[in-house]
């Protein structure tokens, strides 16, 4: 392990945390909450010294990146950001306990979305505001928003988007990463801006459709308010059910339509099952609730925007899906799983190896009637590598083990199987909410300080693909060159 590069990497990231907490301290100033804002400018000194002093020694000698640096800065980054990032919420005592605070600031950045607070306007509008903030930053990357502003070093960086990017594959939209990081950013920015002033415009506060706009590009679910977005009016549920689904596409699409690629973009395998998926989860649902519901109009409403946010993993909620009857929240629970898109924002298992698991089913099954069979798995036209298939069976292999781990140890709690097997799946699938005592009205403040520490965990290895948080408990990981 090349500690040096470590040091430098970390400090990197605490520097621009720093840059990122002057906005929640522009936002105290503005809302005239000077105590908070003085706590978030104090928080941002000290990260930005401490950034600079664990930095101070690169010289530049750096050549290359390797795979054991890249897995294990993204993996110490994210953790160290989000360490950071809490101390704000216990020194304006809005969330008191340091795990408690962690655990929401873990939620922030990894886009979950999962909260242990009960009265979330009770807030002041500076930590309303970062918290939301928290999601916008994770759900691009904060490695990815680095290397779209400057090159970090000479080698290679190609090795932090795979650990930090979402999907079965990374690959570079052009040439050179910095470019590629620039579109991807440019992509997420414009987005963002479009989808605050489509709030706006359908009747919003500006600082509403600001926080909104973050949990929904960035696929996170903070709200601003306890009713989460069931508060708002129809038309503002459906932009936000609209801007949601549109986040969990993968950002190829949208390049390959800025390039004028339109064959290209919609031969995209997965995102035309994405659709599907939606469309079918939505209708069946709204067959099932719609004796819950006073209209045809108000039942799709709902259904789709629920299927719109727990697919993407986002966790917002327009009702208490949690009543709805067993079938409804069976496929919730599936869309839990499935997630988004391979280069989306949002989290889950991803559709393409949804895809790729399906169809290497489908090839054994023929191979056993076909012994000779030549047979080629294929994704929109190409066909599937080796390595491809094994990171996917692997990487389902390494999900379930966590999950079932994961869920032992929750399990000490001694609540309801419902309860603690959601939980784990929210998290791990970084969603937010989930069924029974951790449904869209609950939240996660029963659980213990193990408990939470293995759901901050979770997070973590669901937002970071599992690998890179799972090669940092290797001890060979830290052997020194």
């Amino acid at each position: 392990m090349n500690f040096a590069i470590l040091s430098f990497i970390i400090g990197f990231i605490l520097q621009f945390e720093a840059l990122f907490l002057l906005l929640p301290w522009i936002v105290g100033m503005i809302y005239g909450e000077y105590h908070v804002a003085l706590i978030y400018l104090a928080t941002a000194a000290v990260c930005f010294l401490l950034g600079k002093l664990l930095s101070f020694r690169h010289t530049g000698r750096f050549k290359e990146l390797y795979v054991r640096e890249g897995f294990t800065a993204v993996a110490l980054g994210w953790f160290v950001m989000s360490v950071f990032g809490a101390i704000p919420f216990v020194l304006t005592r809005e969330i008191p306990f340091y795990i408690d605070a962690l655990f929401e600031t873990i939620s922030g950045f990894t886009t979950t979305g999962s909260s242990i607070l009960s009265d979330v306007e009770a807030l002041s509008y500076a930590s309303l505001f970062w918290r939301s903030f928290t999601h916008w930053i994770g759900g691009m990357g904060v490695f990815v928003f680095i290397m779209a502003i400057l090159p970090m070093m000479g080698g290679s960086t190609m090795n932090l988007m795979r650990a930090e990017s979402p999907g079965p594959s990374v690959s570079k939209l052009v040439p050179r990463v910095r470019d590629t990081a620039k579109i991807l950013y440019g992509l997420y920015l414009a987005i963002t801006i479009l989808g605050v002033i489509a709030l706006c415009l359908c009747g919003m506060p500006l600082f509403d459709s600001l926080c909104t706009t973050f949990g929904s590009v960035g696929t996170g679910g903070f709200g601003v308010k306890n009713s989460s977005i069931g508060g708002y009016s129809p038309l503002i549920q459906n932009a936000v059910t609209v801007l949601m689904i549109l986040s969990g596409v993968n950002y190829t699409v949208y390049f390959c339509l800025l390039s004028r690629q339109f064959k290209e973009a919609f031969s995209i395998e997965e995102v035309r099952w994405y659709f599907l998926i939606i469309f079918a989860s939505a209708l069946t649902i709204a067959w099932n609730i719609r004796p819950l519901y006073a209209t045809l109009g108000e039942t799709l409403r709902h259904s789709f925007f629920q299927v719109g946010t727990i697919i993407t993993t986002t966790g917002f909620a327009t009702t208490d899906f949690n009543m709805w009857p067993q079938l409804s929240k069976t496929i919730l629970l599936l869309l839990m799983m499935i997630g988004a898109c391979a280069g989306s924002t949002g989290g889950g298992i991803k559709v393409s190896r949804v895809l790729i698991l399906f169809k290497a089913i489908r090839k054994e099954l023929s191979m056993m009637i076909h012994p000779r069979m030549v047979k080629k798995i294929k994704m929109d036209g190409h066909n599937l590598s080796h390595e491809t298939l094994r990171s996917t069976n692997v990487y389902m292999t390494a999900y379930f083990i966590v999950l079932f781990v994961s869920l032992l140890i929750v399990c000490l709690d001694e609540y309801d199987l419902s309860t603690n097997f959601t939980a784990v799946l929210a998290t791990l699938n970084n969603i937010g909410p989930g069924l029974e005592l951790v449904g869209p009205t609950q939240n996660f403040a029963l659980f213990s300080p193990l408990s939470k520490c293995v759901l901050m965990f979770d997070m973590l290895a669901g937002r970071l693909e599992l690998f890179p948080m799972l090669v940092i408990l290797l001890p060979s990981c830290w052997k020194k060159y």
